[in-house]
Parts: C-alpha cells; sequence; structure tokens
C-alpha cells in the first residue's frame, strides 16, 4: 500500500506538510526532537493516508517521501 514516509532525521519541522495535507494526519511532534534540534513532522493515522503527494512537494527539504509499505 503506498503511504506517506517522513524521514524524521532530515525534517526541520517547518510545518508546511501539517498544512499541505488534505487529510489532515501530519503533526508536528513536539515531544522528540531529531539529530538537528528540530521537532519533525509525523504521520499520525498512516491509514488514512492517501498518498497524494502533496506532503511531498510542499516539503522544502526533501524529508518526505510516498512510497509502498507493508500492510499492518
Amino acid at each position: 500500500m503506498l503511504r506517506s514516509v517522513i524521514y524524521q532525521e532530515k525534517c526541520k519541522g517547518c510545518g508546511l506538510c501539517v498544512v499541505a495535507c488534505p487529510k489532515h494526519i501530519i503533526e508536528i511532534n513536539k515531544n522528540k526532537l531529531n539529530h538537528m534540534g528540530y521537532f519533525p513532522a509525523e504521520v499520525i493515522d498512516p491509514e488514512k493516508c492517501i498518498a497524494c503527494g502533496m506532503c511531498v512537494t510542499a516539503c522544502p527539504d526533501s524529508a518526505i517521501e510516498v512510497k509502498e509499505t507493508e500492510n499492518a
């Protein structure tokens, strides 16, 4: 199944993907810092992801991709 995957170690937490997501399933994780000192974005409900790629287009740091994931 295609899903958006956020590479949290590349994410600067700008929030553009949060705004771009039509399903509102991406949030900034305020409880975790990545190795660069940013609060990264995360997909909070992957089952609702429609793999539209809007988050990928919005991300200035290429920290997101839509890829095949295993069904859970």
